[in-house]
């Protein structure tokens, strides 16, 4: 945490220098972690006439949700992207480096553009304080609207309406499931939720709605009617059909001609990936009749492939016990098998122990778990705990993470049992490696701070 006098001193250099180095902005934007989560566009809508309105300039899918939102944006980006269009895409959080954030086709921006627009906000700034979510934003407008991107594909933050991204007019919104998460800020039922989520509405602006329960519908529903915008929601204009060996259909009803693909496969094995596919096959026909022409076998190769590390990813990987490679072995060792995902709320928990049961194999099952304290404990570790053979509680980065122990004590008696604490991230995952076998799976879950420490330990960092 930066205090007070050394954020002062930041604005100072940030202000006066000519450009930071990308060091320098990360330091200014560590800073800003200081302020707390703050919704409203205030802030966006005056850095934006600031600098020229970059919004203006550019074409948008805006994407809003609490599960899938991620999963929607990759897909779009990767089909658009083989069909041949320089696609901007925008999401949150990142795993390892802020820089995954912000990406155009398979490149992520460099240090060297990070560092120049990140000295132009501080500079347009000039000391006005804005959140972390604020300035990232911003940065991506410019980033999106210098290299003249046929379209950009924007996640929300949080919610919609108040969200800092909800200050662009698109060519098609898309709100993905709709359950309970940030109840702190979006408000503790489904309507209130709906309704933050339906703010990214706009008069006439086609919509793409995969919240599907009563009372979410229900807003959604009102909203685009309220705003004359045309409404397609999963299961009424179009749907999918699942068929053997991860195979898949899609649907399309009267608006969409009756369109149907047939023999789909998503590159991922979470049992609602068909259903966040299907929202961007949605938004990718009512974007062929906005000019963006993709072919079927774009659309086909572009699902089967697309990547969306950290969410439901499956990789074997060998490893060697630290006293042997500290003896220099090379060989030897065994294959262990790893599931990472996200899940960090009811319904991405309840997913994930869904697929795992009915889409993996394994003799025993470990779990490296790390969760924030104000999320739904009660309900996530009452859904993945009974699941686990082993459990490791960890503490993932984060003045809002909880500790092992007050994990544990979410557990009832005979499943703490099975649950050991180990705070350190390094370590837990160590010991889960130590004791699993080849013929285990390990999952890794309950924090996206957590993924991203466990996945650059495994894998290294993706930028």
């Amino acid at each position: 945490m930066t205090s007070g006098g050394a954020l002062h001193n930041l604005f100072i250099h940030a202000t006066t220098m000519t450009n930071m180095t990308y060091a320098e902005v990360l330091a200014h934007l560590d800073a800003l972690q200081m302020h707390k989560i703050k919704l409203g566009l205030e802030a966006m809508q005056s850095f934006l006439a600031k600098v020229g309105r970059p919004e203006q300039t550019l074409s948008f899918v805006h994407v809003a949700g609490t599960n899938g939102k991620g999963s929607v944006c990759a897909a779009l980006g990767e089909v658009l992207g083989r069909a041949g269009y320089r696609v901007g895409v925008y999401t949150s959080p990142h795993l390892s480096s802020v820089r995954e954030r912000f990406r155009i086709g398979n490149e992520y921006i460099s240090e060297f553009a990070f560092a120049k627009l990140g000295s132009r906000i501080c500079r347009v700034l000039a000391g006005e304080q804005i959140t972390y979510f604020e300035f990232t934003t911003a940065l991506c407008l410019l980033w999106f609207a210098e290299s003249q991107v046929d379209l950009v594909v924007f996640e929300t933050g949080m919610g919609g309406r108040l969200d800092a991204t909800n200050v662009v007019t698109p060519l098609v919104s898309v709100i993905t499931s709709v359950s309970m998460d940030h109840e702190a800020y979006l408000g503790n039922t489904l309507v209130k939720i709906a309704g933050e989520k339906a703010g990214i509405i706009k008069a006439g602006v086609p919509v793409v709605s995969g919240a599907v329960s009563t009372e979410a519908a229900q807003i959604i529903e009102r909203v685009s009617r309220a705003m004359h915008a045309p409404l397609f929601t999963l299961r009424q204009e179009f749907d999918y059909m699942l068929g053997p060996d991860a195979i898949w259909n899609w649907e399309g009803g009267d608006a969409f001609a009756n369109l149907n693909i047939k023999n789909l496969r998503s590159s991922r094995a979470s049992l609602v990936q068909p259903e966040n596919d299907s929202l961007a096959i949605a938004v990718l026909q009512l974007l062929q009749k906005m000019g963006f022409m993709v072919s079927e076998q774009h659309l086909r190769a572009g699902i089967a492939e697309v990547k969306w590390p950290g969410r439901m990813e499956y990789f074997e990987q060998q490893y060697i016990p630290e006293p042997d490679r500290d003896a220099g072995a090379q060989k030897g060792g065994k294959i262990i098998r790893y599931l990472l995902d996200g899940a960090h709320n009811p319904d991405g928990v309840k997913n994930l122990a869904s697929t795992l049961s009915r889409k993996f194999t394994y003799r025993k099952l470990f779990a490296v778990w790390g969760s924030m304290v104000d999320k739904d404990l009660t309900t996530t570790l009452g859904v993945i705990a009974p699941l686990v053979d082993d459990l490791i509680f960890t503490r993932p980065s984060g003045e809002r993470a909880a500790t092992p122990d007050q994990l544990v004590a979410f557990l009832d008696e005979e499943l703490q049992g099975r649950a050991r604490c180990i705070d350190d991230n390094r370590q837990a995952l160590l010991a889960a490696q130590d004791a699993a076998g080849e013929d285990d799976l390990i999952v890794v879950g309950g924090s996206l701070y957590l993924l991203g420490a466990v996945r650059q330990l495994l894998l290294g960092d993706l930028v």
